[in-house]
């Protein structure tokens, strides 16, 4: 008889467990808007070909309902040759996830370093897309790692925090 008690607790504390679960689930991926403009065209294509690329990455993200959210990455590609503008690629590619159950510790770092991350390939192949069908050899962007780049932000946040703290930032040192 105690062994079906013990065993109807743990079933108990096991419903309870699971009456919040986590989920992450990716339920869209979109190019939200795209763009390529050649203003160094025609010429550029009569020189030859050694660009410099300035590369710019962006993150934002809205809740779009009950632990829904619509991350967006935006990837910036200007290539220069001899100081004059080749092209501007930009291409905000963009994904609709559930995020429930988490901590929001941990569904910040979903949202700012692991959608990022998802969308990143989505995102390279429309620049390489993009910037092939305009007559340039198509732009391959290298690897990119997100969760760095979210904790050196979340470092940047908190070092702005205690700047702005004043005084009592000072007495934390």
């Amino acid at each position: 008889m105690a062994e079906t008690d013990n065993a109807g607790a743990g079933n108990g504390q096991a419903a309870s467990e699971n009456a919040n679960p986590q989920q992450f689930t990716i339920q869209k991926i979109y190019l939200k808007d795209g763009s390529l403009e050649t203003p160094g065209a025609p010429e550029v294509f009569t020189q030859s070909w050694k660009p410099e690329a300035r590369v710019e990455l962006n993150t934002r993200r809205n809740s779009v309902g009950e632990g829904l959210h619509e991350v967006v990455l935006t990837v910036t590609v200007t290539a220069t040759v001899e100081d004059k503008t080749a092209y501007l690629c930009e291409v905000h590619q963009a994904g609709l996830f559930t995020v429930t159950g988490f901590e929001d510790s941990a569904t910040d770092q979903l949202l700012g370093a692991y959608c990022p991350g998802v969308l990143f390939a989505y995102a390279r192949e429309a620049v390489s897309d993009l910037t092939g069908k305009a007559g340039f050899p198509p732009m391959t962007l290298s690897p990119v790692n997100f969760d760095a780049l979210y904790a050196r932000q979340r470092q940047q946040n908190a070092n702005a925090q205690a700047q702005t703290g004043g005084e009592e930032a000072g007495t934390l040192e």
